[in-house]
């Protein structure tokens, strides 16, 4: 394979995949049009009816956002265990496991900083 034919390749696919975006229809226009209220009445009911179903999915979106960040604790406690483990298994019983344990902690750092965004950015202003 000659260096120029994955430069090719690429810009193929690239050409491939804005031909494929400009086939796809925007058909947001046509549905504003079509979605215009005739009266006033119309317009409040459906912001009432938005709030209300916006509070609804408020609350299910916490618990949801709750369980993911339960679940990232789970696997990020279980990443720095095993790099600990590794560690001890390294370190005590000279076991040759340094290349696991790193990447183990690569693992633990990259979990706690992405737990740690999630929890600041859904859960900051309490």
């Amino acid at each position: 394979m000659h260096p120029g034919a994955f430069h090719s390749a690429f810009y193929a696919f690239l050409i491939l995949l804005m031909a494929a975006s400009m086939l796809v229809p925007s058909g947001t226009r046509a549905a504003a049009a079509e979605q215009a209220p005739s009266s006033d009445t119309q317009v409040i009911q459906a912001f009432s009816e938005a709030s209300r179903d916006s509070a609804d999915r408020a609350e299910i979106a916490e618990q949801r956002k709750h369980a993911i960040l339960f679940l990232m604790g789970i696997a990020l406690l279980i990443c720095m265990l095993t790099t600990a483990g590794l560690g001890v298994a390294m370190a005590i019983y000279g076991k040759k496991v340094f290349v696991a344990h790193t990447v183990f902690a690569g693992l633990s750092i990259t979990l706690a900083l992405a737990h740690a965004v999630v929890a600041i950015v859904w859960f900051w202003p309490f």
